[in-house]
């Protein structure tokens, strides 16, 4: 008992800038709309800035075009990923500190994230520039786009490491609840991102080249102010360029955290792949088709993952001053607002689905796919909201690899074996994609179990797993 009123006293004793939250007191629900929304708006807003991507290039340089740059983003969630998940790694770990008032821990945790983040940047630019063409042959992208593809994506990854720097240092400002700035660095650089594409693309004509070059640009204008704002903090998690360095210590908390959430992401993506593939057989007036209904799941994607990256964060403070039944209400709140969110934004992507796909193509015959798509997983994106929750509260305590086997079983399993054993019979839009709501179903049963028992589990043990 001593030892926890020690850690909320250092809890309480943090001074908090105007743009962090408390989320170790007071009420919840509002706090986790507060730590939410910021960063629901920030997805949001990506997805249109990529959105006007896909839109300059389908109206101003032909379905080819759209075709060519929709192929790519599986493949690109595949490499970068994994990268990605570890900076979840970075979140939990730094939240952790930070609410238990350790100083020196939380510094370190921040310069080997801003490390880390550096070097993998570098890494993904040389794989994306050498490994692009061969990826996208394996993945059976039709021979009228894959110039197009291999263009984009190696012009891409040249921006990997302001990519991953911003990603990281986001990461950080999450886990003190900062959420709002990385809203406003986003809005910077995403109107700087729009205004480029239609500069670079409609009056240069550089096509999907002139899409990536502006994504590049926009990637480093997010990375430097990101970074600005960590160099310029008064707290514990101010980033000093001449500390940057690996702790080992501290990257194999984060690893463990990060790593399984990673391998994760890219299985999943992987399973995406599988289905691009198969959408690929049906050729690129379906490849367009799903190019545009896959960008509008983005948006219900970005919304529910901003209430489990809340979830992540609340549950990692609360679990470093040791309040686990304010944990309990932490999951049952993000629940309510996650299916809140799914339910309302699902229905009205199914209602307003053609008007929706419209405004990335007049095709009929690709508004016509796309609404097929949405048909699958607009209504039932709500299991999608639950399924992703679990696991973040998972991570939030300390555990990542046991909900990481399991969603790579229920998931991808499940996906695997609707493309090579039920599609196959039945080739149809419609069918492929049932595989979503199936596949969610199937592993929110297996990730509740987990729950179970790791709750049991962190309650008896009365400490914080990663310290």
């Amino acid at each position: 008992m001593n030892k926890e009123n020690t850690k909320e006293t250092a809890m309480s004793g943090i001074k908090r800038s105007k743009y962090e939250i408390d989320m170790c007191n007071g009420t919840i629900m509002d706090k986790l709309i507060s730590f939410a929304l910021p960063l629901m708006l920030s997805g949001v807003l990506q997805l249109m800035f990529n959105a006007v991507d896909i839109i300059v290039v389908g109206r101003f340089t032909g379905s080819q075009a759209l075709a060519a740059v929709g192929s790519t983003s599986a493949l690109i969630n595949i490499f970068t990923n994994l990268f990605i998940g570890i900076s979840l790694g970075s979140n939990v770990l730094a939240a952790r500190f930070y609410a238990a008032g350790k100083s020196k821990e939380m510094s370190e945790t921040v310069h080997t994230s801003i490390t880390i983040a550096l070097i993998s940047g570098i890494i993904m630019a040389f794989v994306g520039a050498v490994f692009a063409k061969g990826a996208l042959e394996l993945m059976d992208t039709p021979d009228d786009v894959i110039d197009q593809s291999v263009l984009y994506m190696r012009i891409y990854f040249m921006g990997m490491p302001f990519f991953m720097l911003y990603n990281y240092g986001a990461a950080i400002l999450r886990a003190v609840g900062d959420t709002k700035r990385p809203l406003l660095f986003l809005i910077i650089s995403g109107i700087t991102n729009a205004v480029l594409n239609l500069i670079l693309v409609i009056v240069f004509g550089l096509g999907v080249a002139g899409v990536a070059i502006a994504t590049v640009i926009s990637q480093l204008i997010s990375c430097v102010l990101v970074l600005a704002c960590l160099c310029r903090s008064q707290s514990s998690y101010r980033l000093y360029f001449n500390k940057l360095g690996i702790r080992r210590d501290y990257m194999v908390q984060i690893f463990k955290v990060g790593v399984p959430a990673g391998i994760q992401s890219v299985v999943i993506n992987f399973s995406n792949a599988l289905l691009q593939s198969s959408v690929n057989s049906f050729g690129s007036t379906a490849m367009a088709g799903y190019t545009a209904a896959n960008n509008l799941l983005g948006f219900l994607y970005v919304s529910i993952n901003s209430v489990t990256q809340a979830c992540m964060s609340f549950t990692s403070q609360n679990l470093g001053v040791g309040k686990f039944k304010r944990m309990d209400r932490v999951l049952i709140d993000c629940m309510i607002l996650s299916v809140a969110v799914a339910l309302v934004m699902g229905s009205s992507f199914y209602v307003f689905g053609r008007q929706l796909i419209g405004i990335y193509t007049s095709d009929a015959e690709v508004i016509k796919c796309g609404m097929e798509i949405l048909a699958y997983t607009t209504l039932t994106y709500f299991l999608c909201g639950i399924m992703d929750l679990i696991p973040g509260a998972l991570r939030g305590m300390g555990y990542s690899a046991v909900p990481m086997v399991l969603s790579v079983i229920g998931t991808v399993g499940t996906r695997v074996f609707w493309i090579f054993g039920i599609f196959p019979f039945h080739r149809s839009l419609g069918i492929l994609f049932v595989s979503y709501p199936a596949s969610w179903g199937l592993t929110i049963i297996l990730q509740a179990v987990c729950f179970y028992f790791v709750r049991k589990r962190v309650q008896g043990s009365r400490g914080v797993l990663v310290s």
